[in-house]
């Protein structure tokens, strides 16, 4: 290649990388540079979710499709986003065991999880207003929940109801919990969501302590639209309407909680319901083991993909202590920086019992709706059957310790 040819190459490789940058908004450049910019990661996307060759190719249209406060929703992580990062570079301590000459001509990627048998180990996780991302939000993503058969988390937060989720999937959903900070509020969800149908409750805590998503609160500031614009005034009012919120009815006496949850509101929380009980958010051998003293039924390991605590430690490191901790009695789900099928496979090796995603379908849904939601699933479902035959597992049993070692330093 001529010395040209290769400045010009190297010039619309940088401009493409510094377009996905997330910290492009923040770049005080000329604006030739950034429309410069913009216009080499446009010629590189896809237009059909068909095209799609991994899940990543779906985050760049998202980025191209959602005003800026919407993706800074979707992608700040906290403080600098370096927990972020430590979950994806977490996957690279582990590496793959591959055997040969197994008979891998059929696969069986199904488990048994809570009592139900899933087709598939890898679940939606939830994410809230989903209508930023998408017009039909949530339900397109219920849709295609259920056209490719994978368990959904709706949120408490979401911009549609237990029973319209649950009517859109084809069976109910598990719903995620946000406490309020009155108890008859937070008991009115459960019973709701209990009413529903809901097997599962996740209680997640691991923002109890709250968060810095700085990313988030850059873009906002870039952001000049008015929300009327954008957002469809009827009948859902706006954007940030959330059914299960908006519709909880003010208690004649308040009962208003003292304090932050501690290990005495999860024992409320098992006196109330009647539905399995998760709590998402879990990360050391020692909460483990309380969890399972104060008699969950399983647990999330989740950082929330690094919009929780800026901790740098990824969730793929924290499983096997998790695991440990709960010795078997109870179902690992482990989530936050999941992209690849070796990401997932590498999850259950370490005795995992599923996997949930977020910004991959959410990516999805902002780029191509219920179809990019259900591609995405594809591609994973896809990339785990492919890391499965060149492991010689055929099943999500056979996945076991010995397919991986820790790379040496």
């Amino acid at each position: 290649m001529s010395t040209s040819k290769t400045r010009a190459h190297s010039r619309r490789q940088f401009l493409r990388l510094l377009a996905a940058s997330p910290l492009l908004p923040q770049l005080d450049l000329p604006a030739g540079w950034m429309i410069r910019a913009q216009a080499a990661q446009d010629s590189e996307l896809i237009t059909l979710a068909k095209d799609a060759i991994n899940v990543f190719d779906f985050e760049a249209v998202a980025r191209r499709n959602l005003p800026p406060a919407h993706w800074g929703y979707m992608a700040s992580g906290s403080d600098d986003d370096a927990t972020i990062a430590a979950n994806r570079e977490g996957f690279t301590r582990y590496q793959l065991r591959m055997r040969r000459l197994i008979d891998v001509s059929r696969l069986d990627t199904s488990i048994q999880l809570l009592g139900a048998k899933l087709d598939s180990p890898i679940l939606l996780c939830p994410v809230g207003g989903q209508r930023m991302f998408h017009r039909d939000g949530e339900m397109a993503v219920a849709r295609a929940a259920r056209a490719k058969k994978h368990l959904q988390v709706l949120s408490t937060v979401g911009n549609a109801s237990i029973e319209e989720v649950s009517k859109e999937r084809g069976e109910p959903v598990w719903f995620q919990l946000y406490q309020r900070n009155d108890w008859d509020l937070t008991r009115q969800m459960l019973k709701r969501a209990e009413a529903a149908g809901c097997p599962a409750l996740v209680f997640t805590i691991d923002l109890l302590g709250g968060r810095n998503p700085e990313t988030y609160q850059r873009l906002m500031r870039r952001d000049t639209r008015q929300c009327g614009t954008c957002h469809d005034p009827a009948p859902l009012l706006d954007n940030r309407r959330r059914p299960m919120l908006a519709d909880l009815i003010p208690p004649a006496t308040p009962s208003p909680e003292v304090g932050t949850p501690t290990w005495d509101y999860v024992k409320r929380l098992k006196d109330t319901i009647g539905m399995k009980l998760l709590l998402k958010g879990i990360v050391t051998r020692e909460d483990a083991e309380l969890a399972v003293k104060h008699g969950v039924d399983g647990l999330f390991v989740s950082n929330h993909g690094g919009r929780a605590e800026n901790s740098l430690r990824s969730t793929i490191e924290c499983v096997p202590e998790v695991v440990a901790g709960v010795a078997g009695r109870v179902p690992v789900i482990v989530d936050s920086g999941f992209r690849r099928g070796t990401d997932i496979f590498k999850a259950l090796a370490l005795g995992a019992t599923a996997v949930g995603v977020g910004r991959p379908y959410v990516w999805g849904l902002s780029a191509f709706g219920q179809e990019g939601v259900e591609t995405v699933l594809e591609i994973l479902q896809r990339e785990l059957q492919l890391v499965m035959r060149q492991a010689g597992t055929t099943t999500i049993k056979q996945i076991l310790r010995a397919h991986v070692v820790e790379r040496r330093a």
